[in-house]
């Protein structure tokens, strides 16, 4: 499977970067949309009616790489779940102007109630984590808390990326420790730095005649930048020296490359910050 930066459909020229660039997998990928949204489609097969596929807003939280659902037996698709414990869940990002371009995930599997005091008080810890206001009704004997055992699933990352994603991938990866931070990122470097980004494709790829460059997307692997060249707007992508956990780590790799794009062409500017 092949997780590199995909060029838009039709588009001839050669990548302007090195598409070798260590990139997250689509199963990092699906684990980071996973931890960052709350809500999302749980569907059901409903009862009435009988076997129509049933969609309903829920809240989630993560228990390790599988959903928790903390659902009133009044609702449903509880209903639905005690009858046939088969579903899916569809997390999806918005945001973007075209909605296809957006990131969403279906995860498929069987639901099934917690059972155990042990387990129960970790579903309940990691359900309140994510949503603090359950707290209020977490006790109610109305509700009890069910878990989505994960049996496939499906990634698209917007177009021309989307897979199966293995199981046992999405079980093993983890969410990008950069991704709650990564808007922060971005508008300092765009705010603030948006030569250092153009310096630093003139220097690391082909994209010598950049006037200006916007960082698109950052991860624990490196960033994305979108630039302006004499053919329009091209993507590139960068890798960092070695994979970041912080906002410190992000500053230490940006001004170390930062410094290598200077000395390589020449300059002399502190670019640190």
């Amino acid at each position: 499977m092949s997780d590199g930066h995909v060029r838009p459909a039709g588009e001839s020229e050669e990548p302007l970067y090195d598409v070798n660039v260590r990139t997250p997998t689509h199963a990092e990928r699906a684990r980071t949309l996973a931890a960052t949204f709350g809500t999302a489609t749980l569907c059901t097969i409903a009862r009435d009616p009988a076997g129509f596929p049933y969609g309903s807003l829920v809240t989630f939280a993560l228990d390790g790489p599988d959903p928790i659902f903390l659902i009133s037996e009044l609702a449903e698709h509880t209903r639905n779940l005690r009858t046939d414990s088969r579903c899916s869940l569809l997390i999806a990002e918005g945001g973007k102007e075209d909605p296809l371009a957006n990131a969403r995930l279906t995860l498929l599997g069987r639901c099934a109630t917690v059972h155990g005091e042990e387990e129960r008080e970790r579903a309940k810890h990691a359900f309140c984590t994510r949503h603090p206001t359950a707290g209020y009704y977490v006790d109610y004997k109305d509700f009890s808390f069910w878990k989505l055992g994960v049996e496939a699933v499906r990634y698209i990352g917007g177009y021309g990326r989307m897979s199966w994603v293995a199981v046992e991938e999405w079980r093993a990866s983890e969410p990008d420790p950069i991704a709650p931070h990564g808007d922060a990122i971005l508008r300092h470097m765009n705010q603030d730095h948006p030569a250092v980004m153009a310096d630093c494709c003139r220097a690391f790829t082909k994209a010598t005649d950049v006037t200006a460059a916007t960082m698109t997307a950052v991860d624990r692997y490196g960033f994305e930048i979108s630039v302006q060249t004499r053919k329009g707007p091209r993507p590139i992508r960068l890798g960092f020296a070695q994979p970041i956990a912080s906002p410190a780590d992000a500053r230490r790799e940006l001004v170390a490359m930062a410094t290598r794009a200077r000395e390589s062409l020449g300059r002399s500017e502190d670019h640190r910050g």
